[in-house]
């Protein structure tokens, strides 16, 4: 009996078929008297259908073949983009690429455009980097692009979108894309993005990251909706030769007499109210801190010891004083100070008269700064964390890291910043550690990868 595929909000139906003739994720839908499955299960019933010799009639895909379709950015590619192309589509055009900030993994994307020659939709996470690839993708193809996300709602033969709009959007346009590149693939992994993943029927799945690597783990699901590892290069691989060679160092800061005392005092009513409430840290601890600590006045207490400790560790003045020996040390180069809150970013940004970008500076604003970084007109920029990934910082060639978190993956972005090449570039990251607090083990955690040995 001839089967007949059907895309339908998300999910693809297959008319004349049992669910135990299809692939592990069809349920009999008795409303229509037909099995039903996620969208994103569409290839494996073609390739079922196929291997069976069972004839089918394919009315769910709404892509054709785009022969227009041409890179016109000339451009030689790197022997390891060539490699990474290669090894994704021997793993029949699905996989990830894990590839440092800085070596090109959106011209991997572009090539592979290139070669698949499909309607395709590349889903970022945030609007800055949509902008990004709107501009390199209408230069590189020299074709309109539509964007989703951002107050945009435009849907052409190549698409980007944010995450958000991926959300929302996919299990309409499931039908209309057979190409889904997603950039910054570690945030694919939150239960909200995967199941938008799973609403479109796109066969050719590409993920790009430069840190894939997860604190929870979830990246190992990533291989049912887009597949494994399909190529790897770490930051010591390419630096040098094709990323800026660099060297990072590491800075010890003495608090003050004053400084001292105020964090120990309020690490001591910190460590206290865990003791008291038997609160392991580990495992979902902090979670039970928020709630213990909400209970009652100690609890508050407790809770505002915990950040003032942790203000003190992270802008203390004498982290500040060291900031500005080590700004005057680089001065006249391109310089990017990262901080892990608003308010130290903020209090910098004054102290020094340092032009400050953080989630509240707008769109515009941002171009605005970064585009005068990179034209030297300034030198210096502070930030909290949103230009930790994606955002393409040529010219950056020195790094401060005044405070962050101990994950490994914001370190390595934080450091990809630097490494872009250019002739003659020497990169140079500086951390700067509160001695005597917990800042030492947080940098300790997040120095575990190689490009930090």
């Amino acid at each position: 009996m001839e089967w007949v595929l059907r895309f339908q909000d998300g999910t693809v139906i297959v008319d004349g078929a049992k669910c135990e003739d299809l692939p592990t994720g069809f349920l009999w839908d008795h409303r229509i008297q037909a099995p039903r499955g996620p969208a994103f299960l569409y290839p494996l019933v073609v390739y079922r259908a196929l291997e069976r010799q069972i004839p089918y009639k394919d009315l769910a895909r709404q892509w054709k073949a785009l022969d227009d379709l041409k890179l016109h950015l000339q451009k030689q590619p790197r022997k390891y983009q060539n490699n990474a192309c290669q090894a994704w589509l021997e793993n029949n055009r699905r996989g990830i690429v894990v590839l440092p900030t800085g070596s090109g993994k959106s011209f991997v994307a572009e090539l592979l455009i290139s070669i698949v020659k499909r309607p395709t939709l590349i889903i970022a996470p945030t609007l800055d980097l949509v902008g990004q690839w709107y501009d390199n993708i209408r230069t590189s193809f020299d074709e309109e692009v539509g964007i989703l996300g951002g107050g945009f709602h435009e849907v052409r033969r190549l698409t980007i979108s944010t995450y958000d709009s991926a959300q929302l959007y996919l299990s309409k346009y499931g039908d209309r894309f057979c190409f889904l590149i997603y950039d910054e693939v570690h945030h694919l992994p939150s239960p909200s993005n995967i199941l938008a993943s799973k609403t479109s029927m796109a066969p050719f799945r590409l993920g790009l990251t430069a840190t894939l690597e997860r604190e929870d783990g979830r990246e190992s699901i990533l291989n049912s909706v887009l597949g494994n590892v399909v190529f790897r290069k770490e930051i010591t691989e390419l630096s040098g030769s094709f990323l800026a060679d660099y060297e990072v160092v590491r800075i010890w800061v003495d608090l003050s007499e004053e400084e001292l005392q105020a964090y120990q005092t309020a690490r001591e009513e910190y460590l206290s109210f865990l003791k008291e409430k038997q609160i392991v840290m580990s495992s979902g601890g902090w979670n039970v801190f928020l709630r213990e600590a909400s209970r009652s006045k100690i609890g508050r207490q407790a809770f505002l010891s915990y950040q003032i400790a942790k203000r003190i560790s992270h802008g203390a003045d004498s982290k500040i004083r060291v900031l500005g020996n080590v700004l005057a040390r680089e001065r006249g180069r391109k310089t990017l100070v990262f901080t892990n809150d608003n308010a130290t970013a903020y209090k910098i940004s004054n102290m020094f008269l340092i032009p400050c970008i953080t989630h509240q500076t707008d769109v515009k604003e941002r171009r605005s700064l970064l585009g005068k970084f990179a034209s030297g007109t300034l030198p210096i920029l502070v930030t909290s964390r949103v230009l930790n990934e994606g955002v393409d910082i040529p010219e950056a060639e020195v790094a401060v890291v005044l405070s962050g978190t101990g994950t490994v993956r914001e370190h390595v972005q934080r450091l990809g910043r630097i490494l872009r090449p250019r002739l003659g570039k020497k990169a140079i990251m500086y951390e700067l550690v509160a001695a005597g607090t917990t800042e030492h083990f947080t940098s300790e955690r997040r120095r575990r990868h190689d490009a930090y040995r």
